[in-house]
């Protein structure tokens, strides 16, 4: 899959009103449920059809499923995600999914849509419960080990429960056997709890830290400490007990002692929402910075500090911390950084690359800070470790000041999309950084340009063929508007630096430019990430870029790599392209329809 810079400026949090239709139609539900009404037909979804391709990528299903009917927040925007009712079956009961109640299926046509956001039932495998959180409510995560909890945890706790955060908690267990299995204290292990409340009573002349834990089974609780029925609450004044809500019902809800919630829990996962998903009155809310950016190879993959020699290409996010917390000297804040769509692309041999972070102390001048900087400059605080996880979240506690957060992944030259969210107590600002080329490269563009069409590009840098209407820096135009932006054109520039010195250099003393010598050249084909052009495909080339003798001109090349490289993306991932020419299936039919855009 082609990885292209994205801008990493700013960008205002993301409305659930204002979600994007992901239909390839465009239409969104009330479109295509007003349709369906007209017609009188009931909605087939074409995008996510019912076969087996949408219910695994690698596999066949096990048994003959049958599909019946029965009688959503991701990388910083809301999608509305349309399906149809039909559900994988097998004997008449619902495969994955489903509720106790046979006739009830709100959380099977959930989980399709989810699948269908993710490209197959079996993308959804492997996760876990915070990422489903987050993807449900588009808040950020954080996961802690209670054990080794910093000393601040129970107020970390009070204020997400202040913020209307989601907070789990879970007991770990050794083996699938202890799955479910219930402790002495009347805690259930491996079993998916909720953390409802945080609060102080006094008892017997000391203020003591409690926890409310609910049970979602409704049943099942806490025996020990100040349970439902224990002694301790005889000492409590009924006025104290009312404010707790404190009731002796097997509702499964249930308070204990922070100090033994400490000792018997293990896990705690905190979902931190928005303040697009709060009520207006709710008194507490995060302040929310989001970055959307690109590792791209070669130009911004630079992998982590170990490789210092391209460490600094990474994108670099500037962190104003102006306002400390409030009666605290610090300024509190999380740094989530999340790789986007890799689960989608597991059906092309995509893995979850290892990612992580590191936050330096800026040393007071704008720009992008180059090699020597960080080798003579430790890192102020980074991400607890690089891991293959979707999102990497820490909270952290930092002066007032200016920082700068470099995003990456553990090895260079890895390529991926990456959100970068900063959850603060307090305003934070943020800003990507430009080093002295890119500046002067902006300026330029600018200064020719600003945000000009494709075409007009295309006739500056001299890649066009006098009377050749068609302009190739087009293909490198994603933003829909008909025009290249300054990052598409960057994009497009460096590549063409690469194609320059490929043509020059291929090309012989006595200005040899054999269009067969040029494009399979083996320094052409490092551009080509390993991709071969079979005999008949070349013979197209030649045809239709070469002269009289098979020389190509400068344009004329630049021109086809370009054509190439685009068809290459069009019609094959570079994965599945490079699979078919190892197995030798590139055909004649492929050949063809590349044809057409070359």
């Amino acid at each position: 899959m082609p990885y292209l810079y994205q801008d990493s400026k700013p960008r205002p949090p993301a409305l659930p009103g204002a979600a994007r239709a992901t239909h390839s139609s465009g239409k969104a539900f009330e479109e295509l449920k007003q349709e369906c009404l007209r017609g009188g037909v009931l909605f087939e979804d074409p995008d996510f059809p019912a076969c087996d391709s949408s219910l695994f990528f690698s596999e066949k299903p096990p048994v003959p499923f049958i599909w019946k009917r029965p009688g959503f927040w991701q990388h910083n925007e809301w999608l509305d995600v349309v399906i149809d009712d039909r559900l994988p079956t097998f004997k008449d009961r619902l495969v994955f999914l489903h509720s106790a109640e046979h006739n009830e299926f709100w959380s099977a046509l959930l989980e399709k849509a989810y699948a269908k956001l993710n490209g197959s039932y079996e993308a959804l495998k492997g996760g876990s419960t915070i990422e489903a959180m987050e993807d449900f409510t588009g808040g950020i995560g954080e996961m802690y080990e209670v054990k080794k909890a910093p000393d601040n945890f129970y107020e970390i706790l009070e204020k997400a429960l202040k913020r209307c955060s989601m907070v789990g908690c879970s007991i770990d267990t050794s083996s699938a056997a202890e799955s479910e299995a219930k402790t002495r204290f009347g805690l259930i292990k491996g079993h998916a709890y909720s953390v409802t409340g945080i609060d102080e009573v006094s008892y017997r002349g000391r203020q003591v830290q409690l926890i409310r834990i609910r049970n979602p089974w409704g049943e099942v609780e806490w025996n020990g400490p100040w349970s439902d029925n224990s002694p301790e609450w005889r000492s409590v004044s009924l006025s104290e007990q009312r404010r707790l809500s404190q009731a002796a019902l097997d509702d499964g809800e249930f308070w204990m002692k922070f100090e033994d919630f400490q000792v018997h829990f293990d896990k705690v996962e905190i979902c931190n929402l928005t303040p697009d998903a709060l009520d207006d009155s709710a008194a507490h809310k995060w302040e929310v910075t989001i970055h959307q950016g690109s590792w791209v190879r070669g130009s911004t993959a630079g992998g982590c500090r170990n490789f210092l020699e391209t460490f600094w290409t990474n994108p670099q996010i500037k962190l104003h911390l102006t306002e400390k917390d409030d009666g605290q000297d610090d300024c509190t804040f999380i740094a989530a950084l999340m790789q986007k769509d890799r689960r989608k692309l597991k059906k092309v041999g995509a893995e979850m690359l290892t990612i992580g972070y590191s936050i330096y102390e800026s040393p007071g001048r704008d720009g992008h800070l180059g090699k020597d900087f960080f080798r003579y400059h430790p890192s102020k605080a980074r991400s607890k470790t690089y891991i293959n996880l979707r999102e990497v979240s820490n909270r952290f506690k930092l002066p007032p000041g200016d920082y700068i957060l470099v995003p990456t992944t553990f090895e260079p030259h890895q390529e991926a999309d990456f959100c970068l969210r900063i959850f603060s107590e307090k305003k934070a600002i943020t800003d990507p950084q430009e080093n002295e080329e890119e500046k002067q490269f902006r300026a330029l563009f600018e200064q020719i340009s600003g945000k000009v069409s494709a075409k007009p590009l295309w006739v500056l840098a001299r890649c066009r063929k006098m009377g050749d209407t068609s302009a190739p820096t087009q293909d490198y135009q994603t933003s829909g508007n008909g025009k290249l932006e300054f990052s598409e054109f960057k994009v497009f520039w460096e590549k063409m630096k690469k194609w320059i010195v490929v043509y020059y250099v291929c090309a012989d003393k006595n200005g040899d430019r054999s269009v067969y010598k040029l494009l399979t050249f083996p320094l052409c084909m490092c551009l080509w990430e390993g991709y071969q052009l079979n005999n008949y495909l070349l013979q197209l080339i030649v045809f239709r870029y070469s002269d009289e003798q098979f020389q190509i001109e400068f344009d004329d090349f630049l021109n086809c790599l370009i054509r190439l490289e685009n068809a290459s993306r069009e019609y094959l991932l570079p994965l599945e392209f490079l699979a078919l020419w190892k197995k030798k299936m590139f055909h004649f039919q492929l050949s063809l329809s590349m044809l057409h855009n070359i």
